[in-house]
């Protein structure tokens, strides 16, 4: 195993220093939930990283899994009463488990070249494979091959990764919405819409649902055209390299200082967006934009609130109230702190009645790429997710994460009896959107 620097050791020694062991951070930890050990806790973990950061322990496969296990939902961090940064320790964990070859082997070696390193870099070659993804999908060229039993030939976790694929949009993001649109009215403020990677060619609607909200707020939108991925997988995954690179491009291309706003809809992408400034922060050439363009930073739903948001006409007298359910993406809830603004725009919908979810803030087991890497921790979260999400009676289900969306929507179908109404599963923006089209329409009574 080749000489790799320490990153746990290059550090400010004093947020390894931060946890006082007190153990609140353990009823909120999924993993610790799981199997009660003390290694599968935040604290736990933050133990290892200390030795090895002193000295006391090599970085082994060991640790490299123990990082792998975590979920990095940052639970633990809205529950610590020291106000551990996790986020930064998790980070510098991934990444020195990466760099010391502790994490790595042939096929993992692969998958990250193809992934994080080829196609993440490339949008124009992740939308190409996009397409041919949705000409597979849109053919019905995989239900054929699942019922002739080919893939029963192939092994097992091909088969489960191909189950787990994404649906891809026809239409992505940039045909869809311009590069620039104006509201009917004038203008109070400008924006800049950032369209993502997976958001862009699996949740396009999304991405046009948040630039009609904004429109209908007083708000003139840029897109810019063709972006890059925002870096959060290579950030979770340990590649700081590669999300370096990817916020230099995202600063090259998108000037903070032009926009009253930066507007994020995806939780996990927005998380990762607000850290750049700590990211770039030893990069001379970059490190005030990064700063700037951190500050500048909104969830969709936090800038609606803080610009004071039109609520749309109510429905005429005819229409029947929506039961709405809330899931908190871990990133938007505990990555930045936002909880009451999603609920502030699902209440100002007309018909809707919110009904709270119990452990609304527990990790759904997405958690980027979770899913495939740790198929029966993610599996165990998706089910006691749904099942506390079908407690609600609910008829849609509201979440603000692409991942989040795609992992309750599978759980829900999987769990569903013969007959049952499956809840229909949707980003708030989309439903906002919603309404101020049946507004539009003379839905609604002004």
């Amino acid at each position: 195993m080749r000489a790799e620097p320490n990153l746990l050791r290059s550090l400010d020694y004093s947020v390894l220093q931060q946890c006082m062991h007190c153990g609140l951070c353990l009823p909120t930890c999924p993993t610790f939930l799981e199997t009660s050990r003390e290694r599968h806790s935040p604290r736990g973990r933050i133990s290892l990283m200390r030795a090895i950061a002193d000295g006391e322990l090599e970085t082994t496969r060991a640790f490299a899994r123990e990082m792998d296990y975590c979920l990095g939902c940052l639970a633990c961090t809205t529950a610590c009463p020291a106000g551990v940064d996790y986020a930064t320790l998790f980070e510098a964990a991934r990444a020195q488990a990466e760099r010391s070859g502790a994490a790595t082997g042939p096929g993992r070696r692969l998958v990250r070249a193809v992934t994080l390193r080829f196609l993440l870099l490339r949008p124009r070659a992740l939308r190409a494979a996009a397409r041919i993804l949705w000409l597979y999908q849109s053919s019905g060229l995989g239900r054929l091959l699942r019922r002739s039993g080919l893939f029963a030939l192939l092994p097992r976790r091909l088969g489960e990764i191909e189950l787990q694929a994404f649906p891809v949009r026809r239409r992505f993001s940039d045909e869809i919405i311009a590069a620039s649109e104006r509201p009917r009215g004038p203008a109070r403020f400008r924006v800049a819409v950032l369209t993502g990677c997976i958001q862009d060619i699996g949740f396009s609607d999304v991405n046009r649902a948040t630039v009609d909200v904004l429109l209908e707020n007083g708000c003139e939108v840029e897109t810019p055209r063709a972006q890059s991925c925002c870096g959060s997988l290579h950030v979770h995954n340990g590649d700081l390299e590669a999300a370096a690179q990817l916020a230099r491009r995202q600063l090259d291309s998108i000037d903070p200082g032009r926009y009253d706003a930066i507007i994020s809809n995806s939780a996990g992408c927005g998380s990762h967006l607000r850290r750049y400034g700590h990211l770039l922060a030893g990069d001379r050439g970059y490190a005030a934009r990064a700063a700037a363009w951190s500050a500048k930073v909104r969830d969709i739903s936090e800038w609606l609130v803080e610009i004071g948001f039109r609520r749309p006409a109510a429905p005429g007298s005819g229409a029947r109230p929506a039961a709405v359910t809330y899931h908190e993406a871990c990133h938007l809830c505990h990555g930045q702190g936002i909880t009451a603004e999603p609920r502030e725009v699902l209440r100002a919908i007309p018909g809707v009645e919110l009904r709270e979810c119990p452990e609304s803030t527990m990790c759904c087991g997405s958690a980027g790429v979770y899913s495939l890497t740790q198929p029966r921790t993610a599996g165990w979260l998706r089910d006691r997710k749904v099942g506390r999400l079908r407690s609600t009676g609910a008829a849609i289900v509201a979440t603000a994460n692409p991942g989040c969306q795609l992992q309750i929507q599978r759980g829900l179908a999987m769990g569903a009896r013969e007959a049952q109404e499956i809840p229909r599963v949707v980003h708030p923006v989309v439903l906002l959107a919603e309404a101020y089209r049946m507004e539009a329409a003379g839905g609604g009574n002004a």
